[in-house]
C-alpha cells in the first residue's frame, strides 16, 4: 500500500510540475527572428567551372535499373507486383489472349511465358532474319483493329 501511495504522490508532483511548465511557457512571448534577406542573384559567367581533368571524390554513383519495354508492359498487368499475372489482373476482354499466353494452363502467367510469346512475335515480324525490325516489319506487330461497336 505504501508503494501505491508513493507512486500516486509522485504522479501528482509530476503533473503539477508539468502544469507549471506549461503555463510558464505559454506566458512568455518569444520574438521570432527576422527573416534573412533574399540571396543575391549571381551572374552565371562568374561561377567557377570544373576542369576537364579534375579529380572526382568518391566512387561513381550506381546506375539505376531501367526495366525493359517488355518488363514495363508486364508490370502494367501485374497489379499486385507478385511477378505473376492472374486472370483477374488481366483485362476481362483479354481472356482469349490470356489463354494463348498461358502455355501450361495453370491460370498464372509468368514473365517467361510472356517473354516467349513476345519473342515469337518478334521472330514472326522479322522477315529477313537480321534481328532488326524495319518500319514495315514493325507495322506488322500492331494488333488488328476490330470494327467499332456503335449503338447509334
Amino acid at each position: 500500500m505504501k508503494k501505491f501511495a508513493a507512486g500516486a504522490a509522485g504522479m501528482m508532483l509530476m503533473l503539477t510540475a508539468g502544469l507549471f511548465l506549461w503555463i510558464g511557457a505559454d506566458g512568455q512571448d518569444v520574438p521570432l527572428p527576422a527573416a534573412p534577406p533574399p540571396p543575391e542573384k549571381i551572374d552565371p559567367e562568374i561561377l567557377p567551372e570544373a576542369q576537364v581533368d579534375a579529380e572526382t571524390i568518391g566512387p561513381a554513383p550506381p546506375k539505376a535499373y531501367k526495366p525493359s519495354r517488355e518488363e514495363m508492359r508486364f508490370n502494367r498487368y501485374d497489379r499486385n507486383g507478385d511477378e505473376i499475372i492472374t486472370r483477374l489482373e488481366m483485362m476481362s476482354s483479354r481472356t482469349d489472349a490470356f489463354r494463348k499466353l498461358d502455355k501450361d494452363g495453370n491460370n498464372l502467367l509468368t514473365f517467361e511465358e510472356w517473354a516467349v510469346s513476345t519473342s515469337d512475335r518478334f521472330a514472326g515480324a522479322d522477315r529477313d532474319g537480321n534481328s532488326q525490325l524495319t518500319r514495315t516489319e514493325f507495322r506488322s506487330t500492331r494488333p488488328k483493329r476490330s470494327a467499332p461497336k456503335c449503338k447509334c
